[in-house]
């Protein structure tokens, strides 16, 4: 979960595990998907906390997948990431990337104005906001859209980049050279973030990168539950594993052996021959 300065789409073969270690007892699923070109994996655990503010959709048959990561506490947090979700869920079948990138900007404004609107009508204090970070593909392409800290991955030819950048304070002072990336990482103040749906200025900012598809690319989505438990080199390690039919379990079962006290979240996308 971050601080702020100042349903899911039809899945085809969806599994329940038994136990995994994890801080909490409780069980979870693990949704395996696959339309066409794409397979996915996704799954969410809420770590050492009560309660789960994260929300993921995968959806290949649409080429949508997003995961958000609510901030506000229980009510705030947790509606406005489902309200991200059920927003994508309803995005039309057989749009060009050219047609996805608008509707989905669309939808994530409506949302943004919608949650200020009601937080506001709660009380002067309430803050009802969500992370998001969404992956859309279609024909050669994808795009990537996202506010926070949620974060997408690629890993090609054996190489992962992080495709996004995160809006936060950390990550401004990286920018500004104010801190070194070993001190970014056991930094006090490494939960605030400057950007999130339902915050800020009326006017939603979403960053956006946008680049072809290769056959073998896979992508990570998460959530800041799972990057933080682990660097680019091991994430890289696990994707790439042959064979591993569900490599979202494997990620989510490595962050809370080392005790993720936050809500985790992760969705694998697997690009087949075009």
């Amino acid at each position: 979960m971050t601080n702020l300065l100042r349903g899911l789409c039809r899945l085809a073969r969806p599994r329940r595990f038994a136990r995994l270690p994890a801080v909490s007892e409780q069980e979870f699923n693990a949704e395996v998907s696959a339309d066409g070109r794409f397979g996915a994996s996704a799954i969410t655990h809420p770590g050492s906390r009560s309660y789960n503010e994260d929300s993921y959709i995968s959806c290949p048959e649409l080429g949508v997948w997003a995961v958000a990561d609510g901030v506000g506490g229980h009510e705030g947090g947790e509606i406005a990431s489902r309200s991200i979700v059920e927003a994508l869920r309803n995005v039309p079948p057989g749009l060009t990337l050219a047609e996805m990138i608008p509707e989905v900007r669309l939808r994530l404004r409506d949302v943004h104005l919608n949650l200020q609107a009601e937080a506001a009508r709660r009380g002067r204090d309430v803050v009802m906001a969500s992370t998001v970070v969404v992956l859309l593909a279609s024909g050669n392409h994808f795009a990537c859209l996202w506010a926070g800290d949620s974060r997408a991955y690629l890993l090609r030819n054996g190489l992962i980049r992080q495709v996004t950048q995160d809006h936060s304070l950390v990550q401004e002072m990286l920018n500004a050279r104010v801190i070194s990336e070993d001190e970014a990482i056991t930094h006090p103040r490494s939960n605030v973030i400057t950007r999130a749906v339902g915050a800020g200025a009326p006017e939603l900012e979403l960053d956006e990168v946008s680049d072809r598809l290769d056959t073998g690319d896979r992508f990570l989505l998460c959530s800041d539950g799972l990057w933080k438990m682990m660097g680019s080199t091991e994430l890289a390690g696990i994707l790439a594993v042959s064979g591993n039919a569900v490599p979202a379990e494997r990620l989510l079962a490595t962050a809370l052996q080392r005790k993720a006290d936050d809500n985790v979240t992760v969705i694998t996308v697997q690009v087949g021959p075009g």
